[in-house]
């Protein structure tokens, strides 16, 4: 049996489409990077990836469709909307007539209908054989088009990008189409539609700057050269060369600018992915009601433990433990297929709070987490699971983003506290906190908060503002640290674990003060070895918490949450 997300719960009928012709007879490419010459049979089998030298090669429009869309589902749109010469400038209508006799395209773009794993869509490609995929009228004309018609019948958006930048051709009028093409985007996004972008080699200039990174989720191709001024011309402006890999997509990933890098093999199973998980406002109410009832839950009848003779101090060294399970730990065993999605699209990606999308029982859901390391590596890569102002703000975009598209959202924390750093209060360390918790608050989708290890001041409250908020056994949750409240209060870290007593950070004392609705058993410790057996109590728990919520409105559900938080 198929998994979950490639059942088809909202495809409609269409006409069939036309089966795309691939004539590879007499036709060769040759690889840009080591000259290469490959037969246009053998290079498509390897997807146009050069076997000798690695490099990601151009693909035409034909061939894009081809290798993306269910067989004969595609319907051009648009190619009434033919090239133009709006300035007459003088040889242009030459290289128009050269750049569609190379390409086989009638424009840089081309658009139209088709399936995905049995899902329906809009689908552009830029033809980088169409003088390097540049924008006109005609190609913002077509693409404005497909976002309008998309958003009349409720449709998402899968746009492949390519694009040297803006045509020179059509001076002035070519930076309209920027505009023009954002304004088309805001409006099939306010409909409450997905658009995935995928970013191949080069997208720059117009393109990078308007439609291409305006999408509710930003793939790229491995090597692709993406950024708004060319290297030649940014060199020039500073006076010296560029670092090597500047502008590349591994590049624009480090920097929060895109969600993820797909190789191209895996292209098609993504995008099939993310059609499953963002449906359109018409179809995710439904989805997630059908699958909720198609599941039975297997309530714990340990809900809650005995194990309460361990001190406050015994538990905050616990959840300090390298040895105690993880956030990851937790979301491997719970969810099926968690996608991390990357970036905050201003500055950089945090590894010490991930995001991403998984399915829980076949319903997509948003899911956040501190992740700390266990090896001393981990930890220096993940920050000591201690989140900078770029981690809540990633946290923020796929937190509207769930909203956007009606997926519930759990946060699993686990962190000692946000970043204390002169670079997280260069970029607003404090603001950043304070949106992260103004967004979770106002949520139109249920949101469930587990603490599975350390919930440390704001750094912790950030993503913590649920509907309900759990927390393991042994788990703490707290204004400071021990360590902390002693030497504010007394002067001295020496009496941490007498501070620990007073400040009532243990999940039993929370309970008691009415802070959190449940506990989560450990086993005597939520370890490698007792993960197996907290991971189905904690599955069983959340699809409890999903049914419970289902029948809310979404404005009921942020007013549960008001209430909620409002009797503190």
């Amino acid at each position: 049996m198929s998994p979950f997300w490639k059942r088809n719960r909202n495809a409609s009928e269409h006409p069939p489409g036309t089966k795309i012709d691939l004539d590879f007879d007499h036709r060769t490419s040759t690889c840009p990077k080591c000259k290469t010459v490959h037969s246009g049979a053998d290079i498509w089998n390897q997807n146009y990836i050069c076997p000798k030298c690695g490099k990601y090669m151009p693909i035409g429009a034909k061939e894009r469709l081809a290798m993306m869309l269910d067989e004969a589902t595609f319907e051009p749109w648009f190619e009434e909307v033919g090239i133009c010469d709006p300035l007459g400038t003088p040889g242009y209508p030459e290289k128009l007539a050269a750049a569609q006799k190379k390409s086989g395209s009638s424009e840089a773009v081309t658009v139209g209908y088709g399936k995905i794993g049995g899902h329906e869509t809009v689908i552009g490609v830029c033809d980088p054989n169409f003088m390097i995929g540049s924008m006109g009228r005609t190609m913002g004309e077509r693409i404005t088009l497909a976002f309008e018609r998309a958003t009349e019948r409720r449709l998402p958006v899968i746009l492949f990008c390519c694009s040297g930048g803006a045509r020179m051709q059509e001076a002035i009028l070519s930076l309209m189409q920027m505009e023009k093409t954002s304004a088309a985007v805001k409006r099939h996004s306010d409909a409450g539609l997905f658009y995935c972008s995928v970013l191949t080699d080069p997208t720059m200039g117009g393109v990078t700057a308007s439609f291409a990174t305006l999408a509710d989720v930003i793939l790229a191709e491995p090597q692709a050269r993406i950024g708004f001024a060319g290297p030649r011309v940014i060199e020039q402006t500073i006076g010296h060369k560029l670092p090597a890999g500047f502008q590349t997509a591994e590049f624009q990933l480090e920097h929060g600018m895109v969600d993820r890098i797909v190789e191209r093999h895996n292209l098609k199973n993504t995008l099939h992915y993310l059609l499953y998980a963002n449906p359109s406002r018409r179809n995710h109410h439904h989805l997630r009601k059908n699958v909720l009832l198609d599941h039975q839950l297997d309530h714990d009848s340990e809900e809650l433990s005995h194990h309460h003779e361990k001190t406050p101090w015994e538990k905050v060294k616990m959840v300090r433990s390298s040895n105690r399970a993880t956030s990851m730990d937790y979301i491997e065993r719970i969810f099926q297929d968690f996608r991390e999605l990357h970036g905050d699209r201003c500055f950089g990606d945090d590894h010490a709070l991930i995001g991403g999308l998984a399915l829980m029982s076949g319903q997509p859901v948003t899911v956040l987490a501190n992740l700390r390391g266990k090896t001393m590596h981990e930890r220096f890569y993940r920050n000591f699971g201690m989140p900078k102002p770029e981690g809540y703000r990633k946290a923020i975009r796929l937190m509207k983003q769930a909203e956007k598209f009606g997926r519930p959202v759990i946060s699993f924390i686990n962190t000692s506290g946000a970043f204390c750093g002169i670079d997280a209060e260069e970029r607003g360390q404090g603001n950043a906190i304070a949106e992260s918790i103004m967004t979770m608050a106002s949520l139109k989708v249920p949101t469930l908060c587990i603490l599975v290890g350390e919930g440390g001041s704001g750094g912790a409250l950030a993503i913590a503002a649920g509907n309900e908020v759990w927390m393991m056994e042994h788990s703490t949750y707290a204004i400071l640290s021990p360590e902390g409240y002693s030497a504010i209060l007394w002067k001295t870290e020496g009496r941490a674990e007498e501070a620990a007593k007073i400040m009532k950070l243990t999940a039993q004392d929370l309970a008691e003060l009415n802070i959190i609705e449940r506990i989560i058993p450990e086993f005597g410790g939520a370890t490698a070895e007792t993960v197996d057996q907290i991971a189905p109590i904690m599955h069983s728990a959340i699809l409890d918490f999903l049914k419970r919520y289902d029948h809310l409105s979404p404005e009921d559900i942020v007013l549960d949450r008001y209430a909620r938080f409002r009797k503190f």
